[in-house]
């Protein structure tokens, strides 16, 4: 029973179908109330979770792209071990590796910078208020239904951390009879992983689950430099999880979860870089995270819904010679009310962050952020096709001041016609951690000065239509970054962190074309990016180093439930902005291609997937490794193109139980 209540613990204020909405179907004529119905059950009313009142996709204001179901599961079998192939084959969302050396990567949202994007697990923020890099690669996608993507700033909804945008992960719930599943993956570069779900109810208002996983990955040297192309790493996850659903309309979620990981790049053994000296570079990792939601009437038309989480993760950080010793902390609470009633839903609350760095071999990068904060969210029902929302909140920051972050959303549905237009504002509370710091270390950058919060206004209009077997959608987005930080160097060795003087201005377009019958499904998508900042020599404009202008994808699948599925993609990226590369200053444009194959036999399944068929290589055009070691501290170019080449997986997924 509790099992088939979307909203749940999982919504941050996740209502029922306002009641205005009710309201305005039963007013349809009825031509208009069975294309919405029918549109509903094409849909199968998927539930956005992470916008505060719980509608469904096609009747939020605020435009959200939605990853679920079958699309889960294929790219779980692409890649088992983390979440950064579910997320980069979003249009405008692309996985940007900021450390060569140990594979870390984050997630730029229309052309803004990775740490700008909030990550979120069932809307808590259990990876930090800024997850670390490493943090998208240490998250399997085993027990995912749905990934959510607000593009475009949410500080409004979610504060600092979400001024470029938000990933949120919504966790499967526990169904009304025991399920579990299994897989086993292997791949031709020496990787092994190992993922189970298991779920089931203990009573008919409860349930538990638990997720677990384990995954190896050997060093590869591919182009035989001595440096580690591929770091190898070990790591181990468990996340259970506990939901209960009264009668009454009240739920509780509790989840808690741990991970450890040893990852090791650099120099292979016995091997050096171009001064003769070995450079091993590794990072272990011990993350605790525990997270609460929980929702009760309070009258007829409102609840009360509260949120909390914790999270702790130890780090040991190893540039050769010099170690790290660091933790980060997160604490995190929310209380707010929900209501509807007629035309119009609103939402007010209250809440805290704790942001927290404590570093024993560099105690002067040490900080801790607090943030108490006050918001409100309301939606106007104005007429059958037009709602209006808007949604403002005010922190209170402990060392940036009081910043108000606003958003104004306006939706119109003529038919199959969905128009949308958007405007938000945010801020960014600065921290050492930009990706130069996140891949050489501390040791060579200079303590923080007086910097600026980064604040964002950024805009978009869009234009879909859904009708039949076709969907297509075009987007025009823009932001303007104020302040936004910039590492510099001030001495062969040594680095500064400061605010760029001048706006930083991203201007772009998104365009999907989506065809979908009869089991068969072709996407098209195109990204055009024109992203610019002032030039470090204070002398005009450049462009944003590592941003494509034209990324472009044709995915074609095949699938059946209960029987299997075949698919094939092509991505196209362009070129791109170098930064501090002596071999080149823009990059080459590159396609990579991929081929799928799954077959189902009962509770087994089969898979192979080929990723990369061309073996396109960063290595094979330029040398990985700089000359001589950079200011930051790096030596290696940053990561323009794929540096693992053509890899070939397979296994086998095993299911039992569940409808």
């Amino acid at each position: 029973m509790y099992a088939s209540l979307l909203l749940g613990a999982t919504s941050s204020l996740a209502l029922t179908t306002p009641a205005f909405a009710q309201n305005a179907d039963q007013q349809a004529t009825a031509p208009e109330e069975e294309a919405r119905e029918d549109d509903e059950e094409g849909k199968n009313a998927i539930i956005v979770q992470g916008t505060r009142l719980g509608r469904r996709l096609q009747d939020e204001p605020i435009r959200v792209e939605v990853i679920a179901g079958e699309e889960i599961e294929e790219k779980a079998i692409m890649r088992p071990g983390n979440i950064a192939m579910l997320v980069n084959e979003t249009g405008g969302v692309r996985v940007q590796v900021t450390s060569p050396a140990l594979g870390a990567a984050n997630i730029r949202i229309q052309g803004l910078e990775g740490r700008y994007t909030q990550l979120l697990a069932d809307n808590l923020p259990l990876y930090g208020g800024q997850a670390a890099s490493l943090g998208l690669l240490q998250i399997p996608p085993t027990d995912l239904a749905q990934v959510e993507v607000i593009k475009g700033s949410a500080s409004a909804l979610y504060g600092a951390s979400a001024l470029g945008g938000v990933i949120n992960l919504i966790s499967k719930r526990p169904g009304d009879e025991f399920e579990a599943e299994m897989l086993a993956n292997a791949t031709t570069r020496n990787g092994q992983d190992l993922t189970a779900y298991v779920a089931c109810p203990i009573t008919s208002n409860a349930g538990l689950s638990l997720t677990a996983g384990a995954h190896r990955q050997t060093g590869q040297d591919l182009d035989d430099d001595g440096w580690l192309d591929m770091a190898s790493y070990e790591r181990l996850t468990a996340r259970p999880r506990f939901q209960w659903d009264g009668d009454d309309g009240s739920s509780i979620y509790l989840t808690l979860g741990a991970m450890t990981e040893d990852r090791v790049g650099g120099t292979m053994p016995g091997r050096t870089v171009p001064d003769g000296t070995s450079y091993v570079q590794g990072q272990e990792t011990q993350r605790l995270d525990a997270g609460l939601v929980a929702q009760t009437p309070v009258s007829d038309a409102a609840e009360l819904n509260l949120r909390a989480s914790a999270m702790r993760q130890d780090h040991l950080h190893r540039y050769e010679d010099v170690i790290e010793d660091d933790r980060h902390t997160s604490l995190f609470g929310e209380a707010s009310i929900a209501s509807s009633s007629g035309a119009t839903a609103w939402v007010g609350g209250i809440a805290f962050h704790q942001d927290s760095f404590r570093s024993d071999t560099f105690p002067a990068f040490d900080y801790t952020y607090d943030v108490p904060g006050i918001f409100a969210q309301i939606e106007q029902e104005a007429s059958l096709d037009l709602t209006l929302a808007a949604s403002a909140r005010v922190d209170f920051h402990s060392e940036f001041g009081t910043q108000f972050s606003p958003r104004l959303t306006a939706l119109y549905r003529p038919g199959n016609w969905t128009i949308r237009a958007s405007f938000g504002g945010g801020f960014f509370a600065p921290t050492p951690f930009v990706d130069e710091i996140e891949a050489a270390g501390l040791s060579r950058l200079e303590p923080l000065g007086n910097l600026e919060a980064e604040t964002a206004r950024t805009a978009s209009f869009d234009v879909g239509y859904s009708g039949g077997a076709w969907e297509a959608n075009v987007t025009l987005f823009g932001a303007n970054i104020e302040n936004a930080t910039r590492l510099t160097e001030i001495a062969p060795d040594r680095v500064a962190l400061v605010n760029i003087e001048g706006m930083t201005r991203v201007r772009g377009s998104e365009l999907l074309l989506r065809f979908k019958q009869n089991g068969f499904t072709v996407t098209g998508s195109y990204v055009f990016v024109d992203s610019s900042e002032p030039d470090p020599s204070g002398i005009g404009r450049r462009e944003v180093p590592l941003t494509p202008k034209h990324t472009a994808g044709l995915v074609g699948m095949w699938e059946e439930h209960g029987k299997g599925r075949i698919g094939v993609e092509a991505y196209y990226t362009g070129t791109q902005a170098l930064d501090d590369n002596p071999y080149r200053t823009r990059s080459r444009p590159y396609l990579h291609l991929g081929i799928l194959g799954e077959i189902t036999l009962g509770s087994v399944s089969l898979f192979v997937n080929a990723e990369n068929l061309l073996d396109v290589r960063q290595t094979k055009y330029d040398p990985l490794l700089l000359s001589q070691r950079a200011a930051s501290g790096q030596w290696t170019v940053d990561a323009w193109a794929p540096l693992e080449g053509f890899i070939l997986n397979g296994g086998i997924r095993l299911r039992f139980g569940g409808h």
